[in-house]
């Protein structure tokens, strides 16, 4: 594995392309601004979201079927192909964890799929205000074990989320560090979201098409619920991260959520963790949604392919056992 990298990604694409971006700009900022709305009751959340990403379009050839892994429903995407693949991908969500579902997200799972020649498991987690933390963390720490009881190695497994997902996707490897059990082959993280106490958080750039913080915010109060919001396995950029696998972070540079991918590398790198982070210029909150339409996200998603294909094979062997400490650490 190679050492720790950042790279930062210009927009050097066809007029077409820019065309194109521009168009995705109005379209996502007219709709996704409506929809994460702080004060909008979470049920209409959650219908106009699944109403905007009927919009999205998976890879031709994609299958999602319903499934159920340790007990956690979700669904299985297999890109085309008759071949086994050799790698599984736990899969966790984006959408404040407060709104989202696999269905919602088969855009992005099934690109992912098929550029990583994967077999990937969307986790349909439970969400808040309705189940708020620890509810979402035990259901990704129950499908991680669902799997590996299906006899996948921990080394042909790989953890990714985005958003809110991604600051999952690290509790779930820290949960799994302070039980002692083997941790995923790597980690891959879109735009995700690790410090729920929202101190650092600047104002919305210029840029930003779709988070506010008042909504954040809102969605910070939901999952926390009276816990501390400084609880490492509800915001991980507190946690100790040593141990952690290889993890690899790409971020647009025109979203609120940058500071918190640069400052979770930091600390992933002071802790010494193979870590690469990939900095989109001009990109939105998880533009690997637009997968199939965006050429940077098809590259972005590429370059996820390459990252799992040179991460360890044989896994990541666990650290000594670290205990969480903080309220509801269980």
């Amino acid at each position: 594995m190679k050492e720790s990298t950042s790279a930062r990604f210009t927009d050097a694409g066809s007029p077409d392309q820019r065309w194109i971006a521009a168009v995705l700009r109005v379209v996502l900022r007219a709709t996704l601004r409506r929809t994460f709305r702080a004060g909008l009751p979470v049920e209409q959340q959650r219908l106009r979201l699944r109403r905007v990403t009927r919009l999205t379009l998976p890879p031709r050839g994609t299958s999602f079927t319903a499934g159920t892994v340790g007990g956690v429903p979700g669904e299985w995407v297999r890109a085309r192909g008759d071949g086994q693949p050799s790698l599984t991908v736990l899969y966790l969500h984006g959408g404040g964890y407060v709104t989202g579902s696999p269905a919602t997200h088969r855009a992005l799972t099934g690109h992912l799929a098929a550029r990583c020649d994967a077999r990937v498991f969307a986790a349909d987690y439970r969400l808040a205000p309705e189940h708020p933390f620890p509810a979402a963390l035990d259901d990704a720490v129950a499908a991680w074990r669902g799997l590996r009881g299906e006899g996948v190695q921990a080394g042909r497994i790989a953890i990714a989320g985005d958003s809110a997902g991604g600051g999952l996707a690290v509790a779930t490897a820290l949960r799994l560090r302070a039980l002692g059990e083997p941790l995923p082959r790597a980690l891959v993280l879109f735009s995700p979201w690790v410090d729920l106490t929202l101190e650092r958080l600047p104002v919305a750039p210029p840029g930003e098409l779709m988070l506010t913080l008042p909504w954040v915010r809102e969605c910070a109060g939901s999952y926390a619920a009276g816990s501390n919001s400084r609880h490492p396995l509800i915001s991980p950029i507190e946690a100790d991260l040593a141990g952690l696998p290889p993890t690899l972070v790409q971020v647009g540079t025109d979203e609120l959520l940058l500071p918190d991918s640069r400052r979770l590398c930091e600390r992933l790198r002071a802790a010494g963790v193979p870590v690469e982070l990939s900095e989109w210029a001009g990109r939105w909150h998880v533009f690997q949604a637009n997968a199939g339409v965006l050429a940077d996200a098809d590259r972005a998603l590429a370059a996820v392919g390459r990252f799992l294909r040179d991460a360890p094979a044989a896994g990541w062997p666990p650290a000594p056992a670290i205990r969480e400490t903080g309220q509801n650490a269980g």
